[in-house]
């Protein structure tokens, strides 16, 4: 059988963390997931998805997202059920996150401002800060943090012979 979920989207709000009576930290959160296609009325259409993250990745994401942080989420559907004040029973489908991936640099989702051409951003796993790498080709400078500087930002030719190509 298989039960598994990867979505992405921004957070509705600012993640929830809590404590089970053993200690376990575990956050909760719900992601708004725009859908591919627009509806009859012409509006795109939006899924707004709870899902709970535990342990160390819990404490992680209520670290370092907030309400708008884009992230990525990859787990397995879990369907629970509870009996409501009047008596009926509800259920509540969630998504139990195997792994959350952040998907902005720290600070990107307050801004919301377009990145320069040329900005590298990648999401990390959520081991240490969880924060991937971010550099800046504002020109072609070595010190890029570890990034090459665009061989095509200055427009001139690039010299490749048949030796270079790996087929």
């Amino acid at each position: 059988m298989i039960n598994r979920v990867v979505l992405v989207g921004r957070l509705t709000r600012d993640p929830e963390m809590r404590y089970t009576q053993s200690g376990i930290a575990v956050t909760r959160f719900t992601l708004a997931c725009d859908r591919p296609f627009s509806g009859q009325d012409g509006k795109r259409e939006t899924d707004f998805i709870d899902c709970v993250v535990w342990r160390k990745q819990a404490e992680n994401v209520a670290q370092y997202l907030k309400k708008g942080s884009m992230a990525g989420v990859d787990g397995r559907l879990q369907i629970s059920s509870y009996e409501g004040q009047d008596g009926q029973r509800r259920y509540r489908a969630e998504v139990v996150a195997d792994s959350v991936r952040f998907l902005e640099p720290r600070g990107a989702s307050g801004q919301r401002e377009q990145a320069p051409s040329g900005d590298v951003f990648s999401g990390g796993e959520s081991s240490g800060s969880g924060w991937g790498a971010a550099a800046s080709s504002t020109s072609s400078q070595s010190s890029n943090k570890g990034f090459e500087a665009d061989p095509f930002s200055g427009g001139g030719k690039i010299d490749l012979s048949d030796d270079d190509l790996p087929f």
